[in-house]
């Protein structure tokens, strides 16, 4: 199990929405880094991150999912994956560790229970 849900983490997380859809991603050079933002087809944001100005990605990346909720934030540096990336699927939140793009750690918490009721 744990093998599968790092697979499913690394298709993920080295996978940007270059998909076909309506709307083409925005580029804007922000200083030494050029800003993206992805969209889904129906036109919400499907990913935001920076590259650097040789291509590769850097800094902070975060996903969404197709109604705008996020569903993974990590960090890049000059092209590798480092730090603490976060996904979120349903009532389970995934903390993996990178290091130079290797996964170093795997943590889950899953929501057991309400902590404030909506009634």
């Amino acid at each position: 199990m744990k093998k599968l849900f790092i697979m499913a983490v690394l298709f993920f997380s080295g996978t940007i929405a270059f998909a076909q859809n309506t709307q083409k991603p925005t580029l804007e050079k922000n200083g030494d880094l050029i800003e993206a933002t992805y969209y889904h087809e129906n036109g919400e944001v499907a990913q935001t991150g920076f590259f650097t100005l040789k291509g590769k990605l850097q800094g902070e990346w975060k996903s969404f999912d197709e109604n705008g909720k996020k569903i993974a934030v990590g960090n890049y540096e000059n092209g590798k994956k480092v730090g603490k990336w976060f996904f979120w699927e349903s009532n389970l939140l995934s903390e993996v560790d990178y290091s130079d793009s290797k996964i170093k750690d795997v943590n889950q918490w899953k929501r057991t229970s309400t902590v404030v009721s909506n009634k």
